[in-house]
């Protein structure tokens, strides 16, 4: 079994933990949903850079999502949830559009622009009737008032692996398949990985599974080929408005705080982080989330926490155990000799 840290408090730094000397600073995700606008990009990128099979390209009635959850054969999910309320002041934040590392300000200008364009053209997106010059085809509801267009909005989000601190799908293999790298993240080993599932049971957050015909395991591995030679992971880069930021996972979780604030300021009050937290049950995230509603609303658990996180205390008691019952099986066997 792998055992990547011996206590389970907060790892500023799970690689060095990892036996991993003058390990580059942790990198990760962070995914602001709020200006996430569900084109896939970054599912069709993660596909074709890591020769990923397709999913059956199943339609599952759920709006756009054609994917439903992580897989061995989805490493990206972008969901789709529809709510029955407005967006209201949500935006306004649309128009400041973060620009970080795998972000530039041309992608930035373009979304923007688009804004700009459909503001022109009808009034704020999701709060007016925006004519975007497409035909019209008599669709259901199309000849409806602007009053019951907008009493709904879409929340969007990528999903994909956290890449854990405390990794449940490291601690529990036994064949060494997955490995912690230098840059914190986590990857399976395909050519070690025998299929036993024991990861897939491991992760909180139902990530890893096992491919169908093949057996083995398989998630994402955070682009570690990429990492290598120095670029940013394809879904990261494939994102056309920043909503997947890659970076140095400090300097992530900072820009992330500001968001919040931004959002905050701007009436965004739902606004919230998800998975940034050191001190939570998986010691903080290595894909870490602005959200705009409850976790559980975008299929994420509320509180994850690793399925081994308490194997330390575990086998203590055990061990304290197995001191008593050996001591009182010594005391009968002395006492009965003494007999």
């Amino acid at each position: 079994m792998n055992s990547e840290h011996s206590l389970y408090g907060p790892l500023d730094d799970p690689a060095a933990d990892a036996g991993h000397t003058d390990p580059p600073p942790r990198v990760g995700f962070f995914t602001d949903t709020s200006i996430c606008i569900g084109c896939k990009a970054c599912e069709v990128a993660c596909k074709e850079w890591n020769q990923v099979p397709d999913d059956g390209f199943d339609l599952l009635g759920m709006s756009f999502d054609n994917t439903g959850m992580l897989g061995a054969n989805s490493w990206r999910h972008v969901a789709f949830i529809e709510q029955e309320r407005p967006l209201g002041g949500q935006d306004s934040g649309l128009g400041s559009l973060p620009t970080g590392p795998s972000g530039s300000e041309a992608a930035a200008d373009a979304a923007a622009s688009a804004i700009e364009q459909a503001e022109h053209r009808g009034g704020r997106l999701g709060t007016e009737p925006a004519d975007l010059g497409m035909p019209s085809f008599e669709l259901p509801g199309a000849n409806s008032g602007a009053e019951n267009r907008t009493e709904f909005r879409w929340l969007m989000a990528s999903d994909v692996c956290k890449h854990c601190t405390h990794a449940g799908c490291l601690d529990v293999c036994p064949t060494g398949a997955l490995f912690r790298t230098e840059f914190g993240t986590v990857v399976v080993q395909e050519d070690i990985c025998n299929g036993c599932g024991y990861c897939v049971s491991g992760c909180p957050y139902g990530v890893i599974d096992r491919r169908e015909g093949d057996g083995r395991a398989w998630k994402c591995t955070l682009c570690y080929d990429r990492l290598k030679d120095g670029l940013e992971p394809a879904c990261a880069k494939a994102c056309p408005t920043d909503s997947i930021q890659f970076g140095p996972l400090d300097e992530l979780r900072e820009r992330a705080r500001r968001r919040v604030e931004q959002l905050h300021d701007l009436g965004v009050t739902e606004a919230r982080l998800y998975g940034h937290d050191p001190e939570d049950g998986v010691g903080g995230d290595g894909a870490f989330f602005l959200l705009l509603d409850e976790p559980e609303v975008y299929g994420l658990p509320p509180d994850p926490v690793v399925p081994t996180r308490d194997l330390p205390s575990m086998w203590k008691y055990a061990a304290m155990a197995a001191v008593a019952f050996l001591g009182t099986a010594v005391s009968a066997f002395l006492g009965r000799g003494g007999r």
